[in-house]
């Protein structure tokens, strides 16, 4: 194929604009006239910076940033000096009025004080902290427990302790923010399905069945877990909880339960969601929940089975940097789990 002359002319100046497009800058840079110090002087004498935030008098005229209680926040409540019905109490059992809780935890006052001071590895372990993980393990039906000294952080130390890297998490995409923190904390790779939705869960987890098939030594190292709430905060549903154990053993999946809203209030004495379906606490590989609803106390646990408890001892950052739950609200969550057990 031969062309006429004029073609190899213009691809060869079409070549040379390329050429020169590529390696030539289509302006230049003027060289720039340094200010003077006067110059400066000026520029910042006229400058007026902007406020990092508004006038203190303009904050208050808003409104009050919080209201005020005063007393206890029992069905009754004191606000900014106005008696009114409670509507909005975390008090589900009432025990924040209980004369024998506030009895017992004053006497734990004269005999330990107010506070721990320190870290449950130094010096801030005492033997009211050991009664209470060993009490919360009966009350449970479990092996062992661990308590935190703020229950937020009790779910969200718990899930990176375990799952890293790697690692696949299914979480329902209505779960409470202390489950949204430990997700991010764990750099997992997350996969969230529809809330409550079983079917939408399987189909995720049969997807990755899949992967795992033709990647098996990827999915040999691959530890996949679901986490759930037995009572979800955001939507106030409860778990399919005998599905979730279905699909766990099915697809060989760890299970977490956040029980903060559902324990002491699901099933015949309070035990949570595994009660309340008369599911056996084994087939739950770990159980998390706070004692600031039920409990009326402050701090959160975890309980299931010995092993896999004793792990978050030295990798449970809430657990491990934080002072640990001061022994008056420890003495306080064990008389509540008395009346109970008792009532």
């Amino acid at each position: 194929f031969q062309a006429p002359l004029y073609h190899y002319i213009v691809e060869g100046l079409l070549v040379v604009w390329i050429i020169r497009l590529l390696f030539f800058k289509s302006y230049k840079i003027h060289d720039k006239v340094p200010l003077t110090t006067k110059e400066k002087d000026e520029l910042i004498e006229d400058w007026e910076p902007e406020p990092l935030v508004p006038p203190l008098e303009e904050t208050r005229a808003v409104s009050k940033p919080y209201r005020v209680v005063s007393g206890q926040p029992g069905k009754e409540i004191v606000v900014d000096g106005y008696k009114c019905k409670n509507f909005a109490s975390l008090n589900f059992l009432g025990f924040v009025e209980n004369e024998r809780i506030s009895k017992a935890a004053t006497e734990c006052v004269s005999k330990y004080g107010v506070g721990s001071c320190g870290p449950r590895g130094f010096y801030g372990s005492f033997d009211v902290h050991l009664e209470l993980e060993k009490r919360i393990a009966k009350f449970t039906g479990t092996e062992c427990a661990i308590i935190y000294s703020y229950g937020f952080a009790t779910i969200a130390s718990a899930i990176p302790s375990y799952s890293k890297r790697g690692d696949i998490l299914y979480v329902d995409e209505a779960c409470c923010f202390a489950i949204q923190k430990g997700v991010q904390a764990s750099r997992s790779n997350v996969v969230y399905f529809k809330h409550n939705d079983m079917e939408d869960l399987e189909s995720k987890l049969r997807h990755q069945e899949m992967l795992d098939k033709k990647d098996v030594k990827k999915s040999s190292v691959t530890r996949k877990f679901m986490v759930v709430e037995g009572i979800y905060m955001n939507t106030g549903e409860i778990c399919d909880l005998p599905r979730l154990v279905d699909l766990k053993y099915k697809y060989k999946v760890r299970l977490f339960v956040e029980e903060s809203l559902s324990f002491g209030v699901l099933g015949q004495h309070g035990r949570g969601v595994t009660e309340h379906y008369n599911i056996p606490v084994e087939k739950v590989d770990m159980m998390c929940g706070s004692m600031e609803y039920s409990l009326a106390s402050t701090g959160g646990f975890c309980c299931g089975r010995e092993y896999v408890i004793d792990h978050q001892r030295l990798t449970g950052l809430g657990y491990v940097f934080s002072a640990s739950l001061p022994p008056l609200l420890a003495c306080a969550a064990i008389e509540a789990i008395d009346i109970m057990e008792e009532e």
